[in-house]
């Protein structure tokens, strides 16, 4: 069986009008059949934090929405968590500080029974600000903005993994991250890199394609075929060179075929010129 979607938010998703994003995330997970889970491990307050959430999408009409409030390392250890998550069709990671997020479940059980459903296709998932930072294998985990790029902007670290080739930040425009995006991507040019605004998707489809949903845009940096690096240095202030990497630039509609790198025909636009 193909995987399920991966939703990557931006943070600061509509919680209060259409909500269109998260009624994307429960439709994707099965709508009124959907039984979703929430993990608000990167959150400082997760037990409000997964109750807003609970309460949301309670009322959209999901039947079966459990917290996972796992707060402890030993929590995330527990080997019936592979069970437990077999009932379920979606996971919501929230928004928090995605180092804590990745030290909580790097490694544990709970993330190997995650891979495995994601695996068989019966888990899509969703992650917002922290918990979209925390997709891929390599993971800004905090840096600087207003700056030109370069190495000491940015901070890396270990990831969850469900998104390998990717190197993800959110909040993007909002907070202006540009700089520090292009510095993930010189020092990791294996890697594509996705910037989502606020109340902004990067749906990744289970065919490889990128979806965008929401108000504002996601910008993909590519480097696989930039012509020159200038060998940036870890913890350097020093500007760096890239020559020839690839920007787009993509809104509500656009999409995106992540495998081959290139933009593909949008859906129809619903904003006018």
């Amino acid at each position: 069986m193909e995987q399920a979607s991966i939703l990557v938010i931006g943070g600061a998703e509509d919680k209060v009008n259409q909500l269109e994003i998260l009624q994307t995330f429960w439709q994707r997970a099965g709508g009124v059949d959907a039984q979703l889970g929430i993990i608000p491990a990167a959150s400082g307050e997760p037990a409000m934090i997964g109750e807003i959430y609970q309460r949301l999408f309670e009322n959209m009409g999901c039947k079966a929405v459990q917290v996972l409030d796992v707060r402890e390392r030993e929590q995330s250890e527990d080997p019936s968590w592979h069970n437990h998550l077999g009932e379920m069709t979606g996971i919501f990671l929230t928004g928090g500080d995605q180092l804590r997020l990745a030290t909580l479940l790097a490694d544990s059980a709970l993330l190997t029974a995650l891979r495995f459903y994601r695996e068989r296709g019966t888990l899509t998932l969703a992650g917002t600000s922290a918990g979209a930072a925390a997709m891929g294998y390599h993971m800004i985990a905090g840096g600087g903005s207003g700056e030109s790029p370069h190495p000491a902007l940015v901070s890396m670290a270990g990831g969850l993994g469900f998104l390998p080739g990717v190197i993800v930040d959110q909040h993007f425009h909002n907070r202006n991250r540009v700089a520090r995006l292009l510095s993930a991507v010189v020092m990791h040019p294996e890697c594509l890199g996705v910037g989502v605004d606020e109340d902004t998707c990067a749906v990744f489809e289970a065919d490889g394609q990128l979806q965008v949903v929401g108000r504002g845009t996601v910008m993909i940096v590519d480097a696989g075929e930039a012509s020159y690096f200038c060998e940036p240095q870890p913890h350097s202030t020093l500007p760096i060179s890239a020559h020839n990497l690839r920007v787009h630039l993509l809104r509500w509609g656009d999409r995106f075929d992540v495998q081959h790198r290139r933009v593909l025909p949008p859906l129809l636009h619903h904003c006018s010129a």
